[in-house]
């Protein structure tokens, strides 16, 4: 459409029409002529009454001949769309200036088309030099509304390619604190404590010597399986609860070969309460506080039991001792690096939505872990 008007009609003003929000670097050129199209057409539309009333006598001929207009539009939005993705990384001055060039230049080039359509075509060639200083006059006019036309597409793309880039941004903010927080949960399950693997190897090490060669044997198959099983699993995987019971139960085993019979284990989990998801290896560091306060300062026989249960929508899981020593040896309050593991990786997973509740009894000490039964991606 024309903003160069026939002498017989008034000029007609037109509106910029928004460009796609996707366009900026990253959009190919297929969409960007897809959406130039149906934009400058649904402006067409919006302004075919006008067309109309301005040719009652000849009606959609003449509309139609005006429409020719619309197509160079398109085509100049092109050029101005291409400016506007090579310059994204110039000055902003440069960049300014390059683009206020190009759409004085689009608007230059609309209007003299439109001053030679409309006075050798649109109209009767033998008028056309008659109405040529009038055509003139209003030409001038409608350059200035061709620059405010493409000046507000352009703006239109650096308003719409910015909030595209805001998108993008908070995407790539996005993957990086799940990574971040990925790579946390793996910091905080590989965290395995060196005094078990020391402790461990030193005890095979002491059978070997004594020659207790079966027993080496035994351990170090049972230690073997159970890093392997520490080092498959997903650090962010959740496995039923009595999956990672079986876990527990064979790094008690081991455990059990170092102390004998100091130490007794019971392990017990509701039927309703063993299919519970729960993040992998999340027991272990509470088990080992047990061994480590609890049934290694003692020389009477100690009791590790772990228990799982359902209250409601949550699942409690208990680790407790009745160790003599525990009670004195386990910060106050629950502030162990065992502990503060177990609530970190709590935390990152399910937020407040989970719990460690962690103090002495009389005697020993108990841990009891509190969490939903959904899993944190059907919550």
């Amino acid at each position: 459409m024309s903003l160069l008007a026939s002498p017989r009609t008034s000029p007609v003003p037109i509106t910029a029409a928004p460009h796609d929000a996707g366009l900026g670097r990253g959009a190919g050129w297929r969409e960007a002529i897809l959406l130039t199209i149906a934009l400058w057409t649904f402006v067409a539309i919006i302004y075919l009454p006008i067309l109309l009333d301005r040719h009652p006598g000849e009606r959609w001929i003449s509309v139609a001949l005006d429409e020719v207009t619309l197509l160079l539009s398109m085509a100049l939005a092109m050029p101005l769309f291409a400016l506007f993705r090579v310059t994204e990384e110039w000055e902003v001055p440069r960049r300014i200036l390059a683009l206020g060039g190009a759409v004085l230049a689009a608007a230059m080039v609309q209007v003299c088309f439109d001053l030679l359509y409309t006075g050798l075509i649109a109209n009767r060639v033998d008028t056309a030099w008659e109405n040529l200083p009038t055509d003139l006059s209003r030409a001038y006019r409608a350059t200035f509304n061709y620059v405010c036309v493409f000046g507000v597409n352009v703006a239109l793309f650096h308003l719409v390619n910015s909030r595209r880039h805001e998108l993008s941004q908070a995407k790539e903010l996005a993957q990086a604190l799940s990574a971040a927080q990925h790579a946390q949960l793996a910091a905080l399950r590989y965290q395995l404590n060196p005094h078990f693997l020391f402790n461990t190897l030193n005890a095979i090490s002491a059978m070997i010597v004594t020659r207790r060669n079966d027993e080496a044997e035994l351990m170090t198959d049972k230690l073997s399986s159970f890093l392997r099983a520490s080092l498959a699993s997903d650090p962010t995987e959740l496995v039923p609860l009595d999956q990672e019971l079986t876990l527990i139960e064979d790094y008690l085993e081991i455990e059990s070969i170092r102390f004998g019979e100091r130490l007794h284990v019971e392990i017990d989990c509701a039927s309703d309460a063993c299919s519970v998801p729960v993040p992998s290896f999340l027991l272990q560091p509470l088990v080992e506080n047990a061994i480590k306060y609890g049934v290694a300062p003692s020389r009477d026989p100690v009791v590790i039991r772990v228990t799982g249960r359902r209250e409601g929508e949550d699942l409690v899981v208990t680790v407790e001792d009745d160790g003599r020593g525990a009670a004195n040896a386990v910060p106050a309050g629950g502030t162990g690096v065992g502990l503060q593991n177990v609530r970190r990786r709590l935390s990152a997973l399910y937020g407040e939505l989970a719990s460690v509740a962690a103090g002495p009894r009389d005697p020993g000490y108990a841990s009891v872990i509190r969490m939903p039964v959904d899993p944190p991606q059907t919550r």
